[in-house]
Order: structure tokens, then sequence, then C-alpha cells
């Protein structure tokens, strides 16, 4: 797949091309022999994915040597071993203020940075301003840490639309960068976030991208549950209201995808480039066969028929019965830590600089 297709989308107001399809952390690496996560990051690459997604996480392995925050070390480490080149990635990371306010933006920025042995990240989104944060104080720490250099650009992660748009107002007002990107829950069963007209507004004011994520529902839409299969992530939680709608379309989507000689996961993924607000498409992988099987999401959207688009975009529209902006009725829990720990300490096993 061209590298010059996949990578030529422009990030919101900043000026960063990322690819169409991205590659996401959670849950991921610290599940699999190093290896295989040195070939995930390779099989991206090769495919002209330039767009990585990192966060700390909680461990839930009960292995890690870190209650929370191997998953940087182990991204960090991993994307060195992979050889992957820093000046041609774009890698972002997340603030989720869980120990404001007596650790800083600055302070968990920097955190984060020193575990996955970065001198910066290309993006830092902040999840929502915790209570007591008010809207501007908030813009006006991300753009210090983009004034600082630890970050190109900033974002945010599962805003409602009413702070995306005092985000951009309070950006405006200050005289300091919009935010370029803000990721949000989308796929063929929860589309009411993204498409909300108040979203849509938000977006306009600031300019800024949609990254959509949770474009499989968990792995759902990809059809591996069909057969009853107990293994996968979400075979515990196919009960689940957040899950059972996709459960309740995995069928249908495999019946397209193989009258289209194609894979469910392939058109899930294709779904939410049919939105123009949308400039990248966040998935997980566990193994490098995966990888390259999804990004065959983009030649789907040079060969779907008008009616093939419309079918597809028919399956799951009656299954959105979410709130927009309602993170709880979405996603599961992201394996963050409770809000009354301290912060932590930087140090975690060694590794090497960029």
């Amino acid at each position: 797949m061209p590298a010059s297709f996949l990578s030529s989308r422009p990030l919101g107001p900043a000026e960063i091309q990322v690819s169409a399809l991205s590659l996401g952390s959670w849950r991921t690496y610290e599940r699999l022999p190093a290896e295989t996560g040195v070939a995930i990051l390779r099989a991206a690459r090769d495919e002209g994915i330039n767009f990585f997604d990192d966060a700390r996480y909680d461990d839930e392995t009960g292995t890690a040597p870190m209650r929370t925050g191997y998953s940087e070390v182990l991204f960090g480490e991993l994307f060195r071993r992979a050889g992957m080149r820093r000046d041609e990635t774009v890698v972002t990371n997340k603030l989720w203020w869980e120990f404001w306010p007596q650790q800083s933006a600055a302070a968990e920025l920097d955190a984060s940075l020193q575990r996955m042995g970065f001198d910066y990240v290309d993006v830092i989104y902040a999840n929502a301003p915790p209570r007591g944060m008010a809207v501007a104080d908030l813009v006006a720490a991300m753009d210090g840490l983009v004034v600082s250099g630890t970050a190109r650009a900033w974002g945010m992660v599962n805003w409602p639309a009413d702070l995306v748009g005092q985000a951009s107002q309070a950006a405006a007002s200050l005289g300091v960068m919009q935010p370029c990107a803000v990721q949000l829950p989308y796929s063929l069963v929860r589309r009411s976030w993204v498409e909300d007209p108040a979203m849509t507004r938000a977006l306009s004011a600031s300019g800024a991208a949609v990254i959509a994520s949770f474009c499989l529902a968990g792995g759902v839409l990809t059809g591996k549950y069909l057969s009853g299969t107990t293994a996968g992530r979400a075979a515990g939680t196919l009960n689940d209201p957040r899950v059972a709608a996709a459960g309740a379309v995995a069928e249908e989507l495999a019946r397209l995808a193989r009258r289209l000689e194609t894979t469910p996961a392939a058109l899930a993924l294709a779904f939410p480039l049919t939105n123009p607000a949308v400039i990248s498409a966040l998935f997980g992988a566990t193994s490098a066969e995966q990888v390259r099987a999804n990004c065959a999401a983009i030649g789907l959207l040079d060969r779907l028929g008008r009616d093939d688009l419309a079918q597809l975009q028919r399956i799951g529209l009656a299954e959105d019965h979410g709130q927009a902006g309602d993170a709880a009725q979405v996603l599961p829990a992201m394996g963050r830590a409770g809000l009354t720990r301290q912060p932590l300490p930087l140090t975690g096993p060694p590794h090497v600089r960029d």
C-alpha cells in the first residue's frame, strides 16, 4: 500500500501530516511477546501508517514492574527495537488529570516522556477538565506544553461538544493554538457523538479533525465472536449494552464482507473514513497479519460503489441509542487508576532516550 496515500492528511490546524489509519496500544503490547510487538510496529510502518497512539494505562496483567505506565515503557522500547524513525512518525499521548492539582500538565507529560524514552510527543490529548479546572486554564496549560517543545500540538479525548466549543473560544481569546484533533468513539453502531450537530459546529469553529476510536467496538465488529468463541478481550462483555449492539449487526457486516471479498474489520474501519470530519481511524492489533488485513480498509474506499457504500452505512444505524458525549455509555473502563493516589515516580525499567 503506498505510504504516500496513507500519510497525506493534515491534522487540523497543525502542520502535521498523518496516515488515514492509526495504530493504538491499549491492552496490547503488555500481553504479547516482544518480538510480536516489534513485528506489529514494522508492519504498520511498511503499510504506510505513521500515526501511533500511546498513553499511560494501568497494568491488568499482574506482571508489570509498575502499577501504571508500563504501557509507555513497552511502547518506547518496542518503537526503538522496530527501528522506527522518530522524525518520520507522529506519536500521541494523553493527560488524564487524575493527580491534578498536585501534578501539573507539564509534570504529567514529563513523566510519560521519561517512561517512553522520548523527548517530545507530536500531539498531547487532554482528557476533559477535572472538577475545579476551568477550560481556559486547561487550554493555557496545553499551549504551555507546545511552547515548551514537549508537544507539537494538542487535542482532546472524549470531550462533549459544549466543552469542545468552549476550548476553541478560550484558545481564540488567549491567542494560542487551537486544538488540532478530537479523539472520539465512532463506529457503525456508535455515531451520535461525532455526528451530533453541536459537535459538527464545535469542530468547524476550531478546525479540529476527528480521530475515530473504538471503530471495531472492542473487536466485536470483526465477527470473531460469531462462532461462540470465548477467547478475546470482549468475550466476557458480549451481553453488556455497550457491546451488544455490535454483536447484533456482526453477522450482517460479515455477509457484506463476503460479498465484497473483504473482511468485516476492513469494512468497519472504512466506515468512519467516509465522514469528511474524520482524518484517521484508530485500531489495535495483536499480530502483523492483523495490521496488514486491516489496512485493506484503504483500498475499499476506492472500490466501494455507491450502493455498496449505502449498504455499509445502513448497517448498525438503528443500534445507536447512546447520548452524544456520554463516555460511560460508549466505552468500557480504559484501565486508568483511581483518583485518590499520589503522583507516580518517574522511574521505570531502563531505556535509552531517542
